[in-house]
């Protein structure tokens, strides 16, 4: 979008993905690094944090849809792109003719994608995924010897890796996931024994890839990382014990938007749908057009969720509606129509982090990310 009039907007700060990327690719080294960029790049705008991590020395990335992958090759990204999940029998093709990387796991999506091959008339390299626990998607590991030799057998197919994916590494003191590790190396080995040798091996997660050096392998897929956020808070703690004071990972998401209106109204009076905020005293209320519609939980005014305008905290007053949100600015007329309003980032010396809204709405700073709506313009800053 190159022109937008509701005035709120995500500020994407291309240069703190590049330099995340950077910090992790060191901190792996000399294993390479996969950029997962699924979902819209978790909502910051696919193509241009696929660039920025490219930038930052990612060597591939990695998408959830065959959509995404189209997305990208149509934005003339040429990197290799990993699909993490088998594609659908009629998107298989479409996959293979972009020249992304298929995943598969079972009889059935890897004889799609050797039809796929065939048609097209060129080799195709793909990754098996291997379940080890997780129990979303992915071989069992009892059947990797013989999917590994499936692929192998069919002429145009090469197993171009071996993979899987952690279910608790966000908790290092979980030891689930150092059983995972086990079942993968064995099913590693159970590969090797029938004669085929995957080009790779891929395990961690931006979890893994931090708090477990064993996981890391010949690449790395990080996600939330690239974006500047830990997965966890004891993951952030195991990071900043590698990587020392006053480095770490750069949030690359500002959300904000401008005061629309201001009102006075009186004590005692009750704000938004449900009433259920009321004013202790004379106060200013601000208006601003953000609301759930655009990802703001409705119940996030109920968690005495805060935003800063002018540098100071300011506490949403009420139900967040769908198009907009009340900020109760108190007895002071400091608020004015137009000024700034940051819902996550930085304003002075005050700072609202995604991670905040996470603890508040009792979800993953993910969610946060991913939830903010395309109705909400991204702006590379």
């Amino acid at each position: 979008m190159t022109a937008f009039y509701r005035p709120s907007w995500a500020e994407i700060d291309t240069s703190a993905v590049a330099a995340n990327v950077g910090l992790l690719r060191h901190l792996v080294a000399p294993s390479r690094l996969c950029a997962v960029v699924k979902a819209d790049g978790y909502g910051h705008g696919a193509v241009a944090v696929a660039r920025a991590a490219l930038e930052g020395g990612a060597s591939m990335l990695a998408v959830g849809l065959v959509e995404e992958a189209v997305t990208l090759r149509e934005a003339g990204i040429e990197a290799p792109v990993l699909m993490l999940t088998e594609a659908p029998p009629d998107g298989i093709e479409a996959l293979c003719e972009i020249g992304a990387t298929p995943t598969v796991y079972s009889e059935q999506g890897i004889a799609g994608v050797a039809r796929a091959a065939a048609r097209l008339g060129r080799p195709v390299a793909v990754h098996l995924k291997v379940d080890t626990g997780m129990h979303r998607v992915g071989a069992d590991c009892g059947d990797v010897a013989s999917l590994a030799s499936l692929v192998a057998g069919v002429g145009p197919l090469s197993l171009g890796g071996l993979w899987t994916h952690f279910a608790v590494a966000d908790e290092p003191a979980d030891a689930f996931t150092a059983l995972q590790i086990d079942r993968f190396e064995a099913a590693a080995r159970a590969a090797l024994a029938v004669g085929t040798r995957p080009e790779m091996l891929h395990a961690a997660n931006s979890a893994g890839a931090i708090a477990h050096p064993r996981s890391r392998y010949d690449l790395v897929r990080c996600g939330i990382a690239c974006y500047g956020h830990a997965p966890s808070a004891a993951v952030a703690e195991t990071l900043a014990g590698l990587v020392g004071p006053g480095e770490g990972l750069r949030p690359a998401l500002a959300l904000k938007a401008r005061v629309h209106a201001v009102r006075r109204l009186a004590a005692g009076e009750r704000t938004s749908y449900g009433r259920n905020y009321e004013l202790a005293e004379d106060s200013f209320l601000a208006n601003v057009p953000l609301g759930y519609a655009d990802g703001l939980r409705r119940q996030l005014g109920a968690t005495a969720a805060e935003v800063l305008i002018n540098g100071r905290r300011r506490r949403i007053a009420g139900t967040v509606t769908m198009d907009q949100l009340i900020v109760d600015c108190g007895t002071a007329a400091d608020v004015q129509p137009g000024d700034e309003v940051v819902l996550i980032g930085r304003q002075g010396g005050e700072e609202v982090t995604a991670e905040e809204w996470a603890e508040r709405l009792g979800t993953i700073v993910y969610e946060v990310l991913c939830g903010i709506g395309s109705r909400v313009p991204r702006c590379a800053v």
